[in-house]
């Protein structure tokens, strides 16, 4: 299937490593002219090498710290300025935040900025050039916004279904008749660097994936990129405003 990429450019965050990494090999495969942005260069300037090495357009690559108040302003303007214009844009920063109860404010807030308040700030300034450009496809990684026994207190999920609720009002009343689509997708257990810390053995993740995951297994970074690739086509106009659930089937409602 053509998913007609071709030319379109993106700007990716969290590319270093996982879902982003995965994510921007992707659409560099389908085409587009890539921007790498995380904080960690050495593994940006190595996937670029891989991209280039496949026959992919030379990434852009912009290091950037996400914890930095000025960065959302500052990448965006650096990805326009290399790419000329931002068609896509992949929310792929942010992690986990398992708290417990008696965690102060100062917690919450570094949970909180980095998962919503900096993803909302870098979508806010990539979108008036969409909009100039009357198209514009926007990827939400988030997360589960359900209980979860085995992380307890976890501040990401509460930014997360911040995610949801800002993308889906912005769905409707900013990008509508512009061509611009947004989404969210949830990452259930798909291998990273964070969730190897978490499941350090091959039996660790074994046994979760028994007892939690109806596919009997954890998911590879490529197997979600797939969706967010198509999501970012233009044959994928008619969806925006949702939420994706990428979990083998671990989601255990309906609705």
């Amino acid at each position: 299937m053509d998913l007609q990429l071709a030319g379109k450019t993106a700007l990716v965050t969290g590319a270093s490593q996982g879902i982003g990494r995965a994510i921007a090999k992707g659409l560099a495969r389908e085409g587009a002219h890539v921007a790498l942005a995380a904080r960690r260069k050495s593994l940006l300037d190595q996937l670029a090498g891989e991209i280039e090495s496949a026959g992919g357009r030379v990434p852009a690559i912009i290091e950037a710290d996400l914890y930095d108040p000025e960065t959302p302003e500052r990448l965006a303007a650096a990805a326009k300025r290399q790419l000329e214009r931002i068609d896509i844009l992949i929310n792929a920063a942010g992690g986990s935040r398992s708290v417990p109860f008696e965690a102060g404010i100062e917690k919450w807030e570094e949970g909180m900025m980095v998962n919503f308040f900096r993803l909302r700030e870098l979508t806010h300034a990539v979108v008036p050039g969409m909009i100039e450009n009357r198209w514009g496809r926007i990827v939400n990684l988030t997360g589960t916004s359900e209980p979860d026994g085995a992380m307890g207190i976890n501040i990401a999920s509460s930014a997360k279904a911040a995610v949801h609720a800002w993308a889906k009002g912005l769905s409707r009343v900013k990008l509508a008749g512009h061509d611009i689509t947004i989404n969210s997708i949830q990452p259930g257990r798909i291998i990273s660097e964070q969730l190897l810390r978490l499941y350090p053995t091959e039996e660790s993740r074994r046994r979760f994936a028994q007892e939690n995951i109806p596919v009997g297994r954890f998911g590879e970074p490529e197997e979600l990129a797939d969706l967010a690739i198509f999501l970012c086509s233009p044959l994928a106009g008619y969806i925006t405003g949702t939420v994706i659930p990428v979990d083998g089937g671990m989601r255990r409602f309906a609705f």
